[in-house]
């Protein structure tokens, strides 16, 4: 048995001589991934202001206080100066922009809803209201009046209700954000009440800005100065109404303006998006809290004039991102999360980062490590299942040999 014990184990020697010795290779680990492209050009992902004056450009407004703001040209796109523009920020009321350009075509404006009890809970202490009532019926249209005139959180809680729930409309407006490019804002609440990580930019404001005043309904809701909205039924049985203004306080007063949204919070402070229009040439400013509220149409004004001013004299410094939607369709209704945006096309040509390398780095251990086993490590690993298996064969023949002679001894005694 002495011949069998060394035949096993010089068949498992053998084996482990041929099986590759320490640790396994590991694939090398590339550098950090360089960082994604700044929305709009590089420019305005740089801090301070930025603009480009070319002859006979006007110098831009002194005394800005804001901690963002873009001033841009709708028709275009090009943004002619921001200062922090992706600045992430709370927006107040003027996520309501991004909650009209979501909801408002999915409800025709002579729809009639009964609201609800439980339509008008869950808003946030203090929230601006427009006097809806439950167990009353109101038109859309009187609801989007509501939003936009009033900044009223229980307009919009009662419009989120009727496209699936608030949380249902989150998800729908921050798939809209994502369709416009928007990827400084993340939506919590609907109606842009404080909120913990709520958070957007001038920049990606002014895109809702933007999208929303493609819409002819918005447009009008956006630039309405005041109307009557409905109240309670009196003791006659005639239901009342009462007049609402519109919170905008440039409307009106700046030549051209059409809207867009004002908001103010505790966090926030004063915040404003404001579109006018001049010479043919619509202009969007956004400014976000500035040294005090009553400053924020000062300088939205301020900010406006200068546009107006200098464009087709200063170079611009970066761009409004287009809508990704198909045909600039807001993101359709959904019932829990947001489907992925459909593949691109393919490029005639790939983006410089994807361009083949001329002198591709030669294969190392690492790298076929990574890849898997190659030719070598296969070979080795063939031969030593060989030898295993002769060791095996050869050390079954032995034994029965043995048996044999025991067999033969047994029987001559």
């Amino acid at each position: 048995m002495q011949t069998v014990r060394r035949i096993v184990h010089g068949s498992s020697a053998a084996a482990l001589v041929l099986l590759p010795v320490g640790p396994p290779a590991v694939a090398a680990v590339p550098g950090d991934a360089p960082p994604p492209p700044v929305v709009g050009g590089d420019r305005l992902g740089a801090a301070g202001v930025q603009v480009a004056p070319g002859p006979g450009a006007p110098p831009l407004p002194s005394g800005l206080t804001g901690k963002s703001w873009v001033v841009a040209d709708a028709d275009t796109g090009q943004v002619l100066a921001a200062f922090n523009a992706h600045t992430q920020l709370p927006p107040a009321s003027t996520l309501k922009m991004l909650f009209a350009d979501t909801v408002l075509p999915r409800f025709p404006a002579d729809e009639v809803h009964r609201v609800g009890w439980t339509e008008l809970q869950g808003m946030g202490a203090g929230s601006s209201l427009v006097g809806i009532k439950e167990d009353l019926d109101y038109r859309v249209e009187d609801l989007w009046r509501g939003v936009f005139l009033s900044s009223g959180n229980d307009a919009v809680h009662v419009l989120a209700n009727m496209n699936g729930g608030v949380a249902k409309t989150v998800v729908d407006m921050q798939a809209r954000a994502d369709q416009l490019q928007a990827r400084d804002t993340h939506v919590v609440s609907p109606d842009g009440y404080d909120m913990d990580g709520q958070v957007t930019s001038a920049y990606d404001l002014t895109l809702f800005a933007r999208a929303g005043l493609r819409n002819e309904e918005f447009r009008g809701y956006c630039s309405t100065r005041w109307a009557q909205f409905p109240g309670a039924f009196d003791k006659s049985g005639q239901r009342g109404s009462f007049g609402i203004a519109n919170t905008d306080r440039l409307l009106g007063k700046y030549p051209g303006l059409i809207g867009v949204k004002n908001g103010y919070t505790t966090n926030a402070g004063a915040t404003y998006t404001g579109a006018a229009v001049q010479g043919g040439r619509t202009m969007l400013v956004t400014v976000m809290h500035p040294a005090s509220s009553p400053k924020i149409y000062d300088e939205a004004a301020a900010l406006l004039d200068w546009g107006f001013a200098a464009a087709g004299k200063v170079a611009p410094v970066g761009a409004l991102a287009e809508d990704l939607a198909p045909s600039g369709r807001p993101a359709q209704p959904t019932t829990e999360a947001p489907s992925p945006p459909p593949a691109a096309a393919p490029s005639p040509t790939p983006p410089p980062q994807q361009a083949p390398t001329l002198h591709p780095e030669p294969v190392t251990a690492a790298h076929a490590a990574a890849d898997g086993p190659g030719a070598a490590t296969w070979s080795a690993v063939g031969l030593c299942a060989a030898v295993a298996a002769a060791g095996m064969l050869r050390l079954r023949a032995l034994r029965r040999q043995a048996e044999r002679r025991a067999q033969a001894q047994g029987r001559g005694n």
